[in-house]
């Protein structure tokens, strides 16, 4: 039995076709996998059902998925939510950050990629081993904050380890920019330049490939060497 059996997914989609797709791909996967047409109907589906993850869309009709996303933090803040939007929503995505989404992806959407997200979150929630797998042979230590390879700390900044934290935490995604400096300078002013510079340095501790950016969006770890 998967971790994901164990586990009750509410999906908010307002695209009828997207909704019944995912649902024909992935919703066997689960113990209960239930829908929501927007996000006022999610939110009364999340008061009754109390899924263990939602994922949701950002642009709905009556109540979009930030709003969404920021009652139901208010009703339980350890409940993960993985947003789904499109490029052209960055702005959105930057509020996504605010209002404490788990994880992001963008459209279109692979039901493969959100398959592995949904099983990394289900790990987490389940699982109380504090070392988690990463590429090129490293592992992160939740319990101490260290990068560890081959049972040898890697000597990390305070700054180094609290991007390690934010990358490990969204693990296998991209994360913002915008992210990264709320995280690791506390949204004190930093430069686009100050931050490639940085990264540098962590990769120059690391492996040159450990970490992966896609140009003016954000990094992430690569996890396949």
């Amino acid at each position: 039995m998967s971790d994901l059996s164990k586990l009750t997914v509410l999906f908010v989609e307002d695209e009828d076709d997207l909704r019944d797709a995912l649902e024909s791909a992935i919703g066997d996967e689960f113990a209960k996998f239930i829908t929501a047409r927007d996000g006022d109907d999610g939110l009364k589906k999340f008061k009754k059902h109390k899924p263990d993850i939602v994922v949701t869309d950002i642009m709905m009709p009556v109540l979009d998925g930030l709003a969404m996303t920021k009652e139901i933090k208010n009703i339980s803040k350890q409940t993960p939510v993985v947003i789904l939007s499109a490029f052209s929503e960055k702005e959105r995505l930057l509020g996504a950050i605010d209002v404490g989404v788990d994880k992001y992806l963008i459209k279109p959407i692979d039901p493969d990629e959100l398959l592995g997200t949904l099983k990394y979150l289900a790990k987490e929630m389940l699982s109380h081993n504090d070392l988690v797998e990463l590429g090129f042979g490293y592992q992160f230590d939740k319990n101490r904050r260290v990068l560890v390879k081959e049972g040898q700390t890697i000597f990390l900044t305070k700054k180094e380890l609290l991007f390690i934290s934010v990358l490990v935490k969204n693990l296998g995604l991209f994360v913002l920019h915008e992210e990264i400096k709320k995280s690791v300078w506390t949204n004190k002013k930093v430069t686009d330049s100050a931050i490639r510079t940085f990264i540098k340095r962590v990769r120059e501790k690391t492996d040159k490939d450990f970490i992966k950016n896609i140009p003016g969006l954000g990094y992430k770890i690569n996890t396949q060497e």
